[in-house]
């Protein structure tokens, strides 16, 4: 039936055409820099440690039949250091015949040192897996939200990742969306489309950052949760800069919320490729300051082009979302698996910064090797 162990160095080749094979539906050889990347990402990383490694399942025939990474997150709570594991998502061979080697796979994750264990790409599937490991889903951290700026764009971008050639109609449907963007009325606001003379970042100025800046902007803006990240300065660079190469989605975009005062409210980071979707990764805010923040992205976003913001919750955003024609769906859970009642309820009360630099968005498993 198999073994669960560590995995090694020699298992990286295996493991990537699992990843290539789950994730990307191909048999084929994957690239070499898809290899050495996971190398790097789950061996050599500073987020890597001895005593919660990545975990394989071994066929009895010596085959790599599953997978999940294991990394580790320096959090705090109030003055109290912890360690989070951050799970990935769940590789497994279905046609390694082991119906429960994904399942075993996570019973071992689980069972570690952490003080306690999350992932934020659950699917159906894996949801119900961690259930039964005595797993809770945080619905306010598994919605992915959105907002539609250019309606016949967006559209039109939707279609193409399926049949490209429909990429033709882009400059058709611009000269749409500029048309039917000048008749909607900031006042009354709709599901599809943002007027063409949107307003929301008033009494605010936005400046594009570099990432050392963006990184301070996150350690002050996070001071307000009691559960958080406690990366050093050198961790926090060197993940902000990792979640920077995502050549799929397009450009990355660092900027700071800047109030009359010139008192720097909050900031945003993602990724915007020409007439496609800008992707946020993280938007940060002062508290009481989550809309301005929130409609300082998405006029940002629409000045450069987007036709559509998307990104993933965070309970502090959502009261934020209301009465701004975001729409939600739920396509990966967050969940939760711990032990330690102190840090369950802080998490449940909204209390913990989790999600976006603080879970998996960072790594370009996400937005490259396509």
């Amino acid at each position: 039936m198999g073994r669960i162990r560590p995995l090694t160095a020699g298992d990286v080749p295996a493991i990537a055409a699992l990843f290539h094979r789950v994730f990307r539906h191909s048999d084929r050889q994957p690239p070499a820099g898809l290899v050495e990347y996971l190398r790097h990402l789950y061996l050599e990383a500073a987020a890597c440690a001895e005593d919660i490694p990545s975990l394989v399942h071994e066929g009895d025939d010596g085959g790599i039949s599953g997978f999940i990474g294991r990394h580790v997150l320096p959090m705090r709570l109030g003055d109290r250091p912890l360690r989070a594991a951050l799970l990935s998502t769940i590789m497994a061979d279905e046609r390694a015949g082991d119906p429960l080697a994904a399942a075993k796979i996570l019973k071992a994750a689980l069972n570690g040192p952490q003080d306690f264990s999350f992932s934020e790409t659950a699917s159906e599937v894996s949801l119900r897996m961690w259930k039964h490991a005595g797993a809770v889903a945080l619905p306010g951290h598994s919605m992915e939200w959105f907002r539609i700026i250019r309606p016949a764009t967006s559209a039109v971008e939707a279609s193409a990742r399926r049949y490209p050639v429909l990429r033709a109609l882009s400059p058709v449907s611009s000269r749409v969306d500029d048309v039917f963007r000048r008749r909607i009325v900031a006042e009354r606001p709709r599901w599809l489309g943002l007027p063409k003379a949107q307003s929301g970042r008033a009494g605010l100025s936005v400046r594009e950052i570099d990432a050392t800046e963006f990184a301070g902007l996150f350690r002050l803006m996070t001071e307000r949760f009691p559960l958080r990240p406690d990366w050093s300065a050198e961790a926090l660079d060197t993940t902000l800069r990792e979640a920077m190469e995502k050549p799929l989605f397009g450009r990355p975009v660092l900027a700071a919320a800047i109030d009359r005062g010139g008192q720097a409210i909050g900031g945003f980071f993602y990724h915007l490729g020409p007439h496609g979707t800008a992707r946020a990764t993280q938007l940060l805010a002062a508290p009481g300051k989550e809309e301005a923040v929130l409609d300082a992205l998405i006029t940002h976003a629409a000045e450069a082009g987007a036709s559509a913001v998307r990104g993933r919750t965070q309970p502090f955003l959502m009261g934020a979302m209301l009465g701004r024609r975001i729409g939600f769906l739920n396509s990966a859970s967050t969940v939760l698996h711990c032990r330690d009642p102190e840090i369950t309820a802080a998490i449940h009360k909204g209390d913990a910064f989790l999600n976006g630099l603080a879970g998996e968005q960072w790594s370009r498993l996400i937005g490259d090797f396509g």
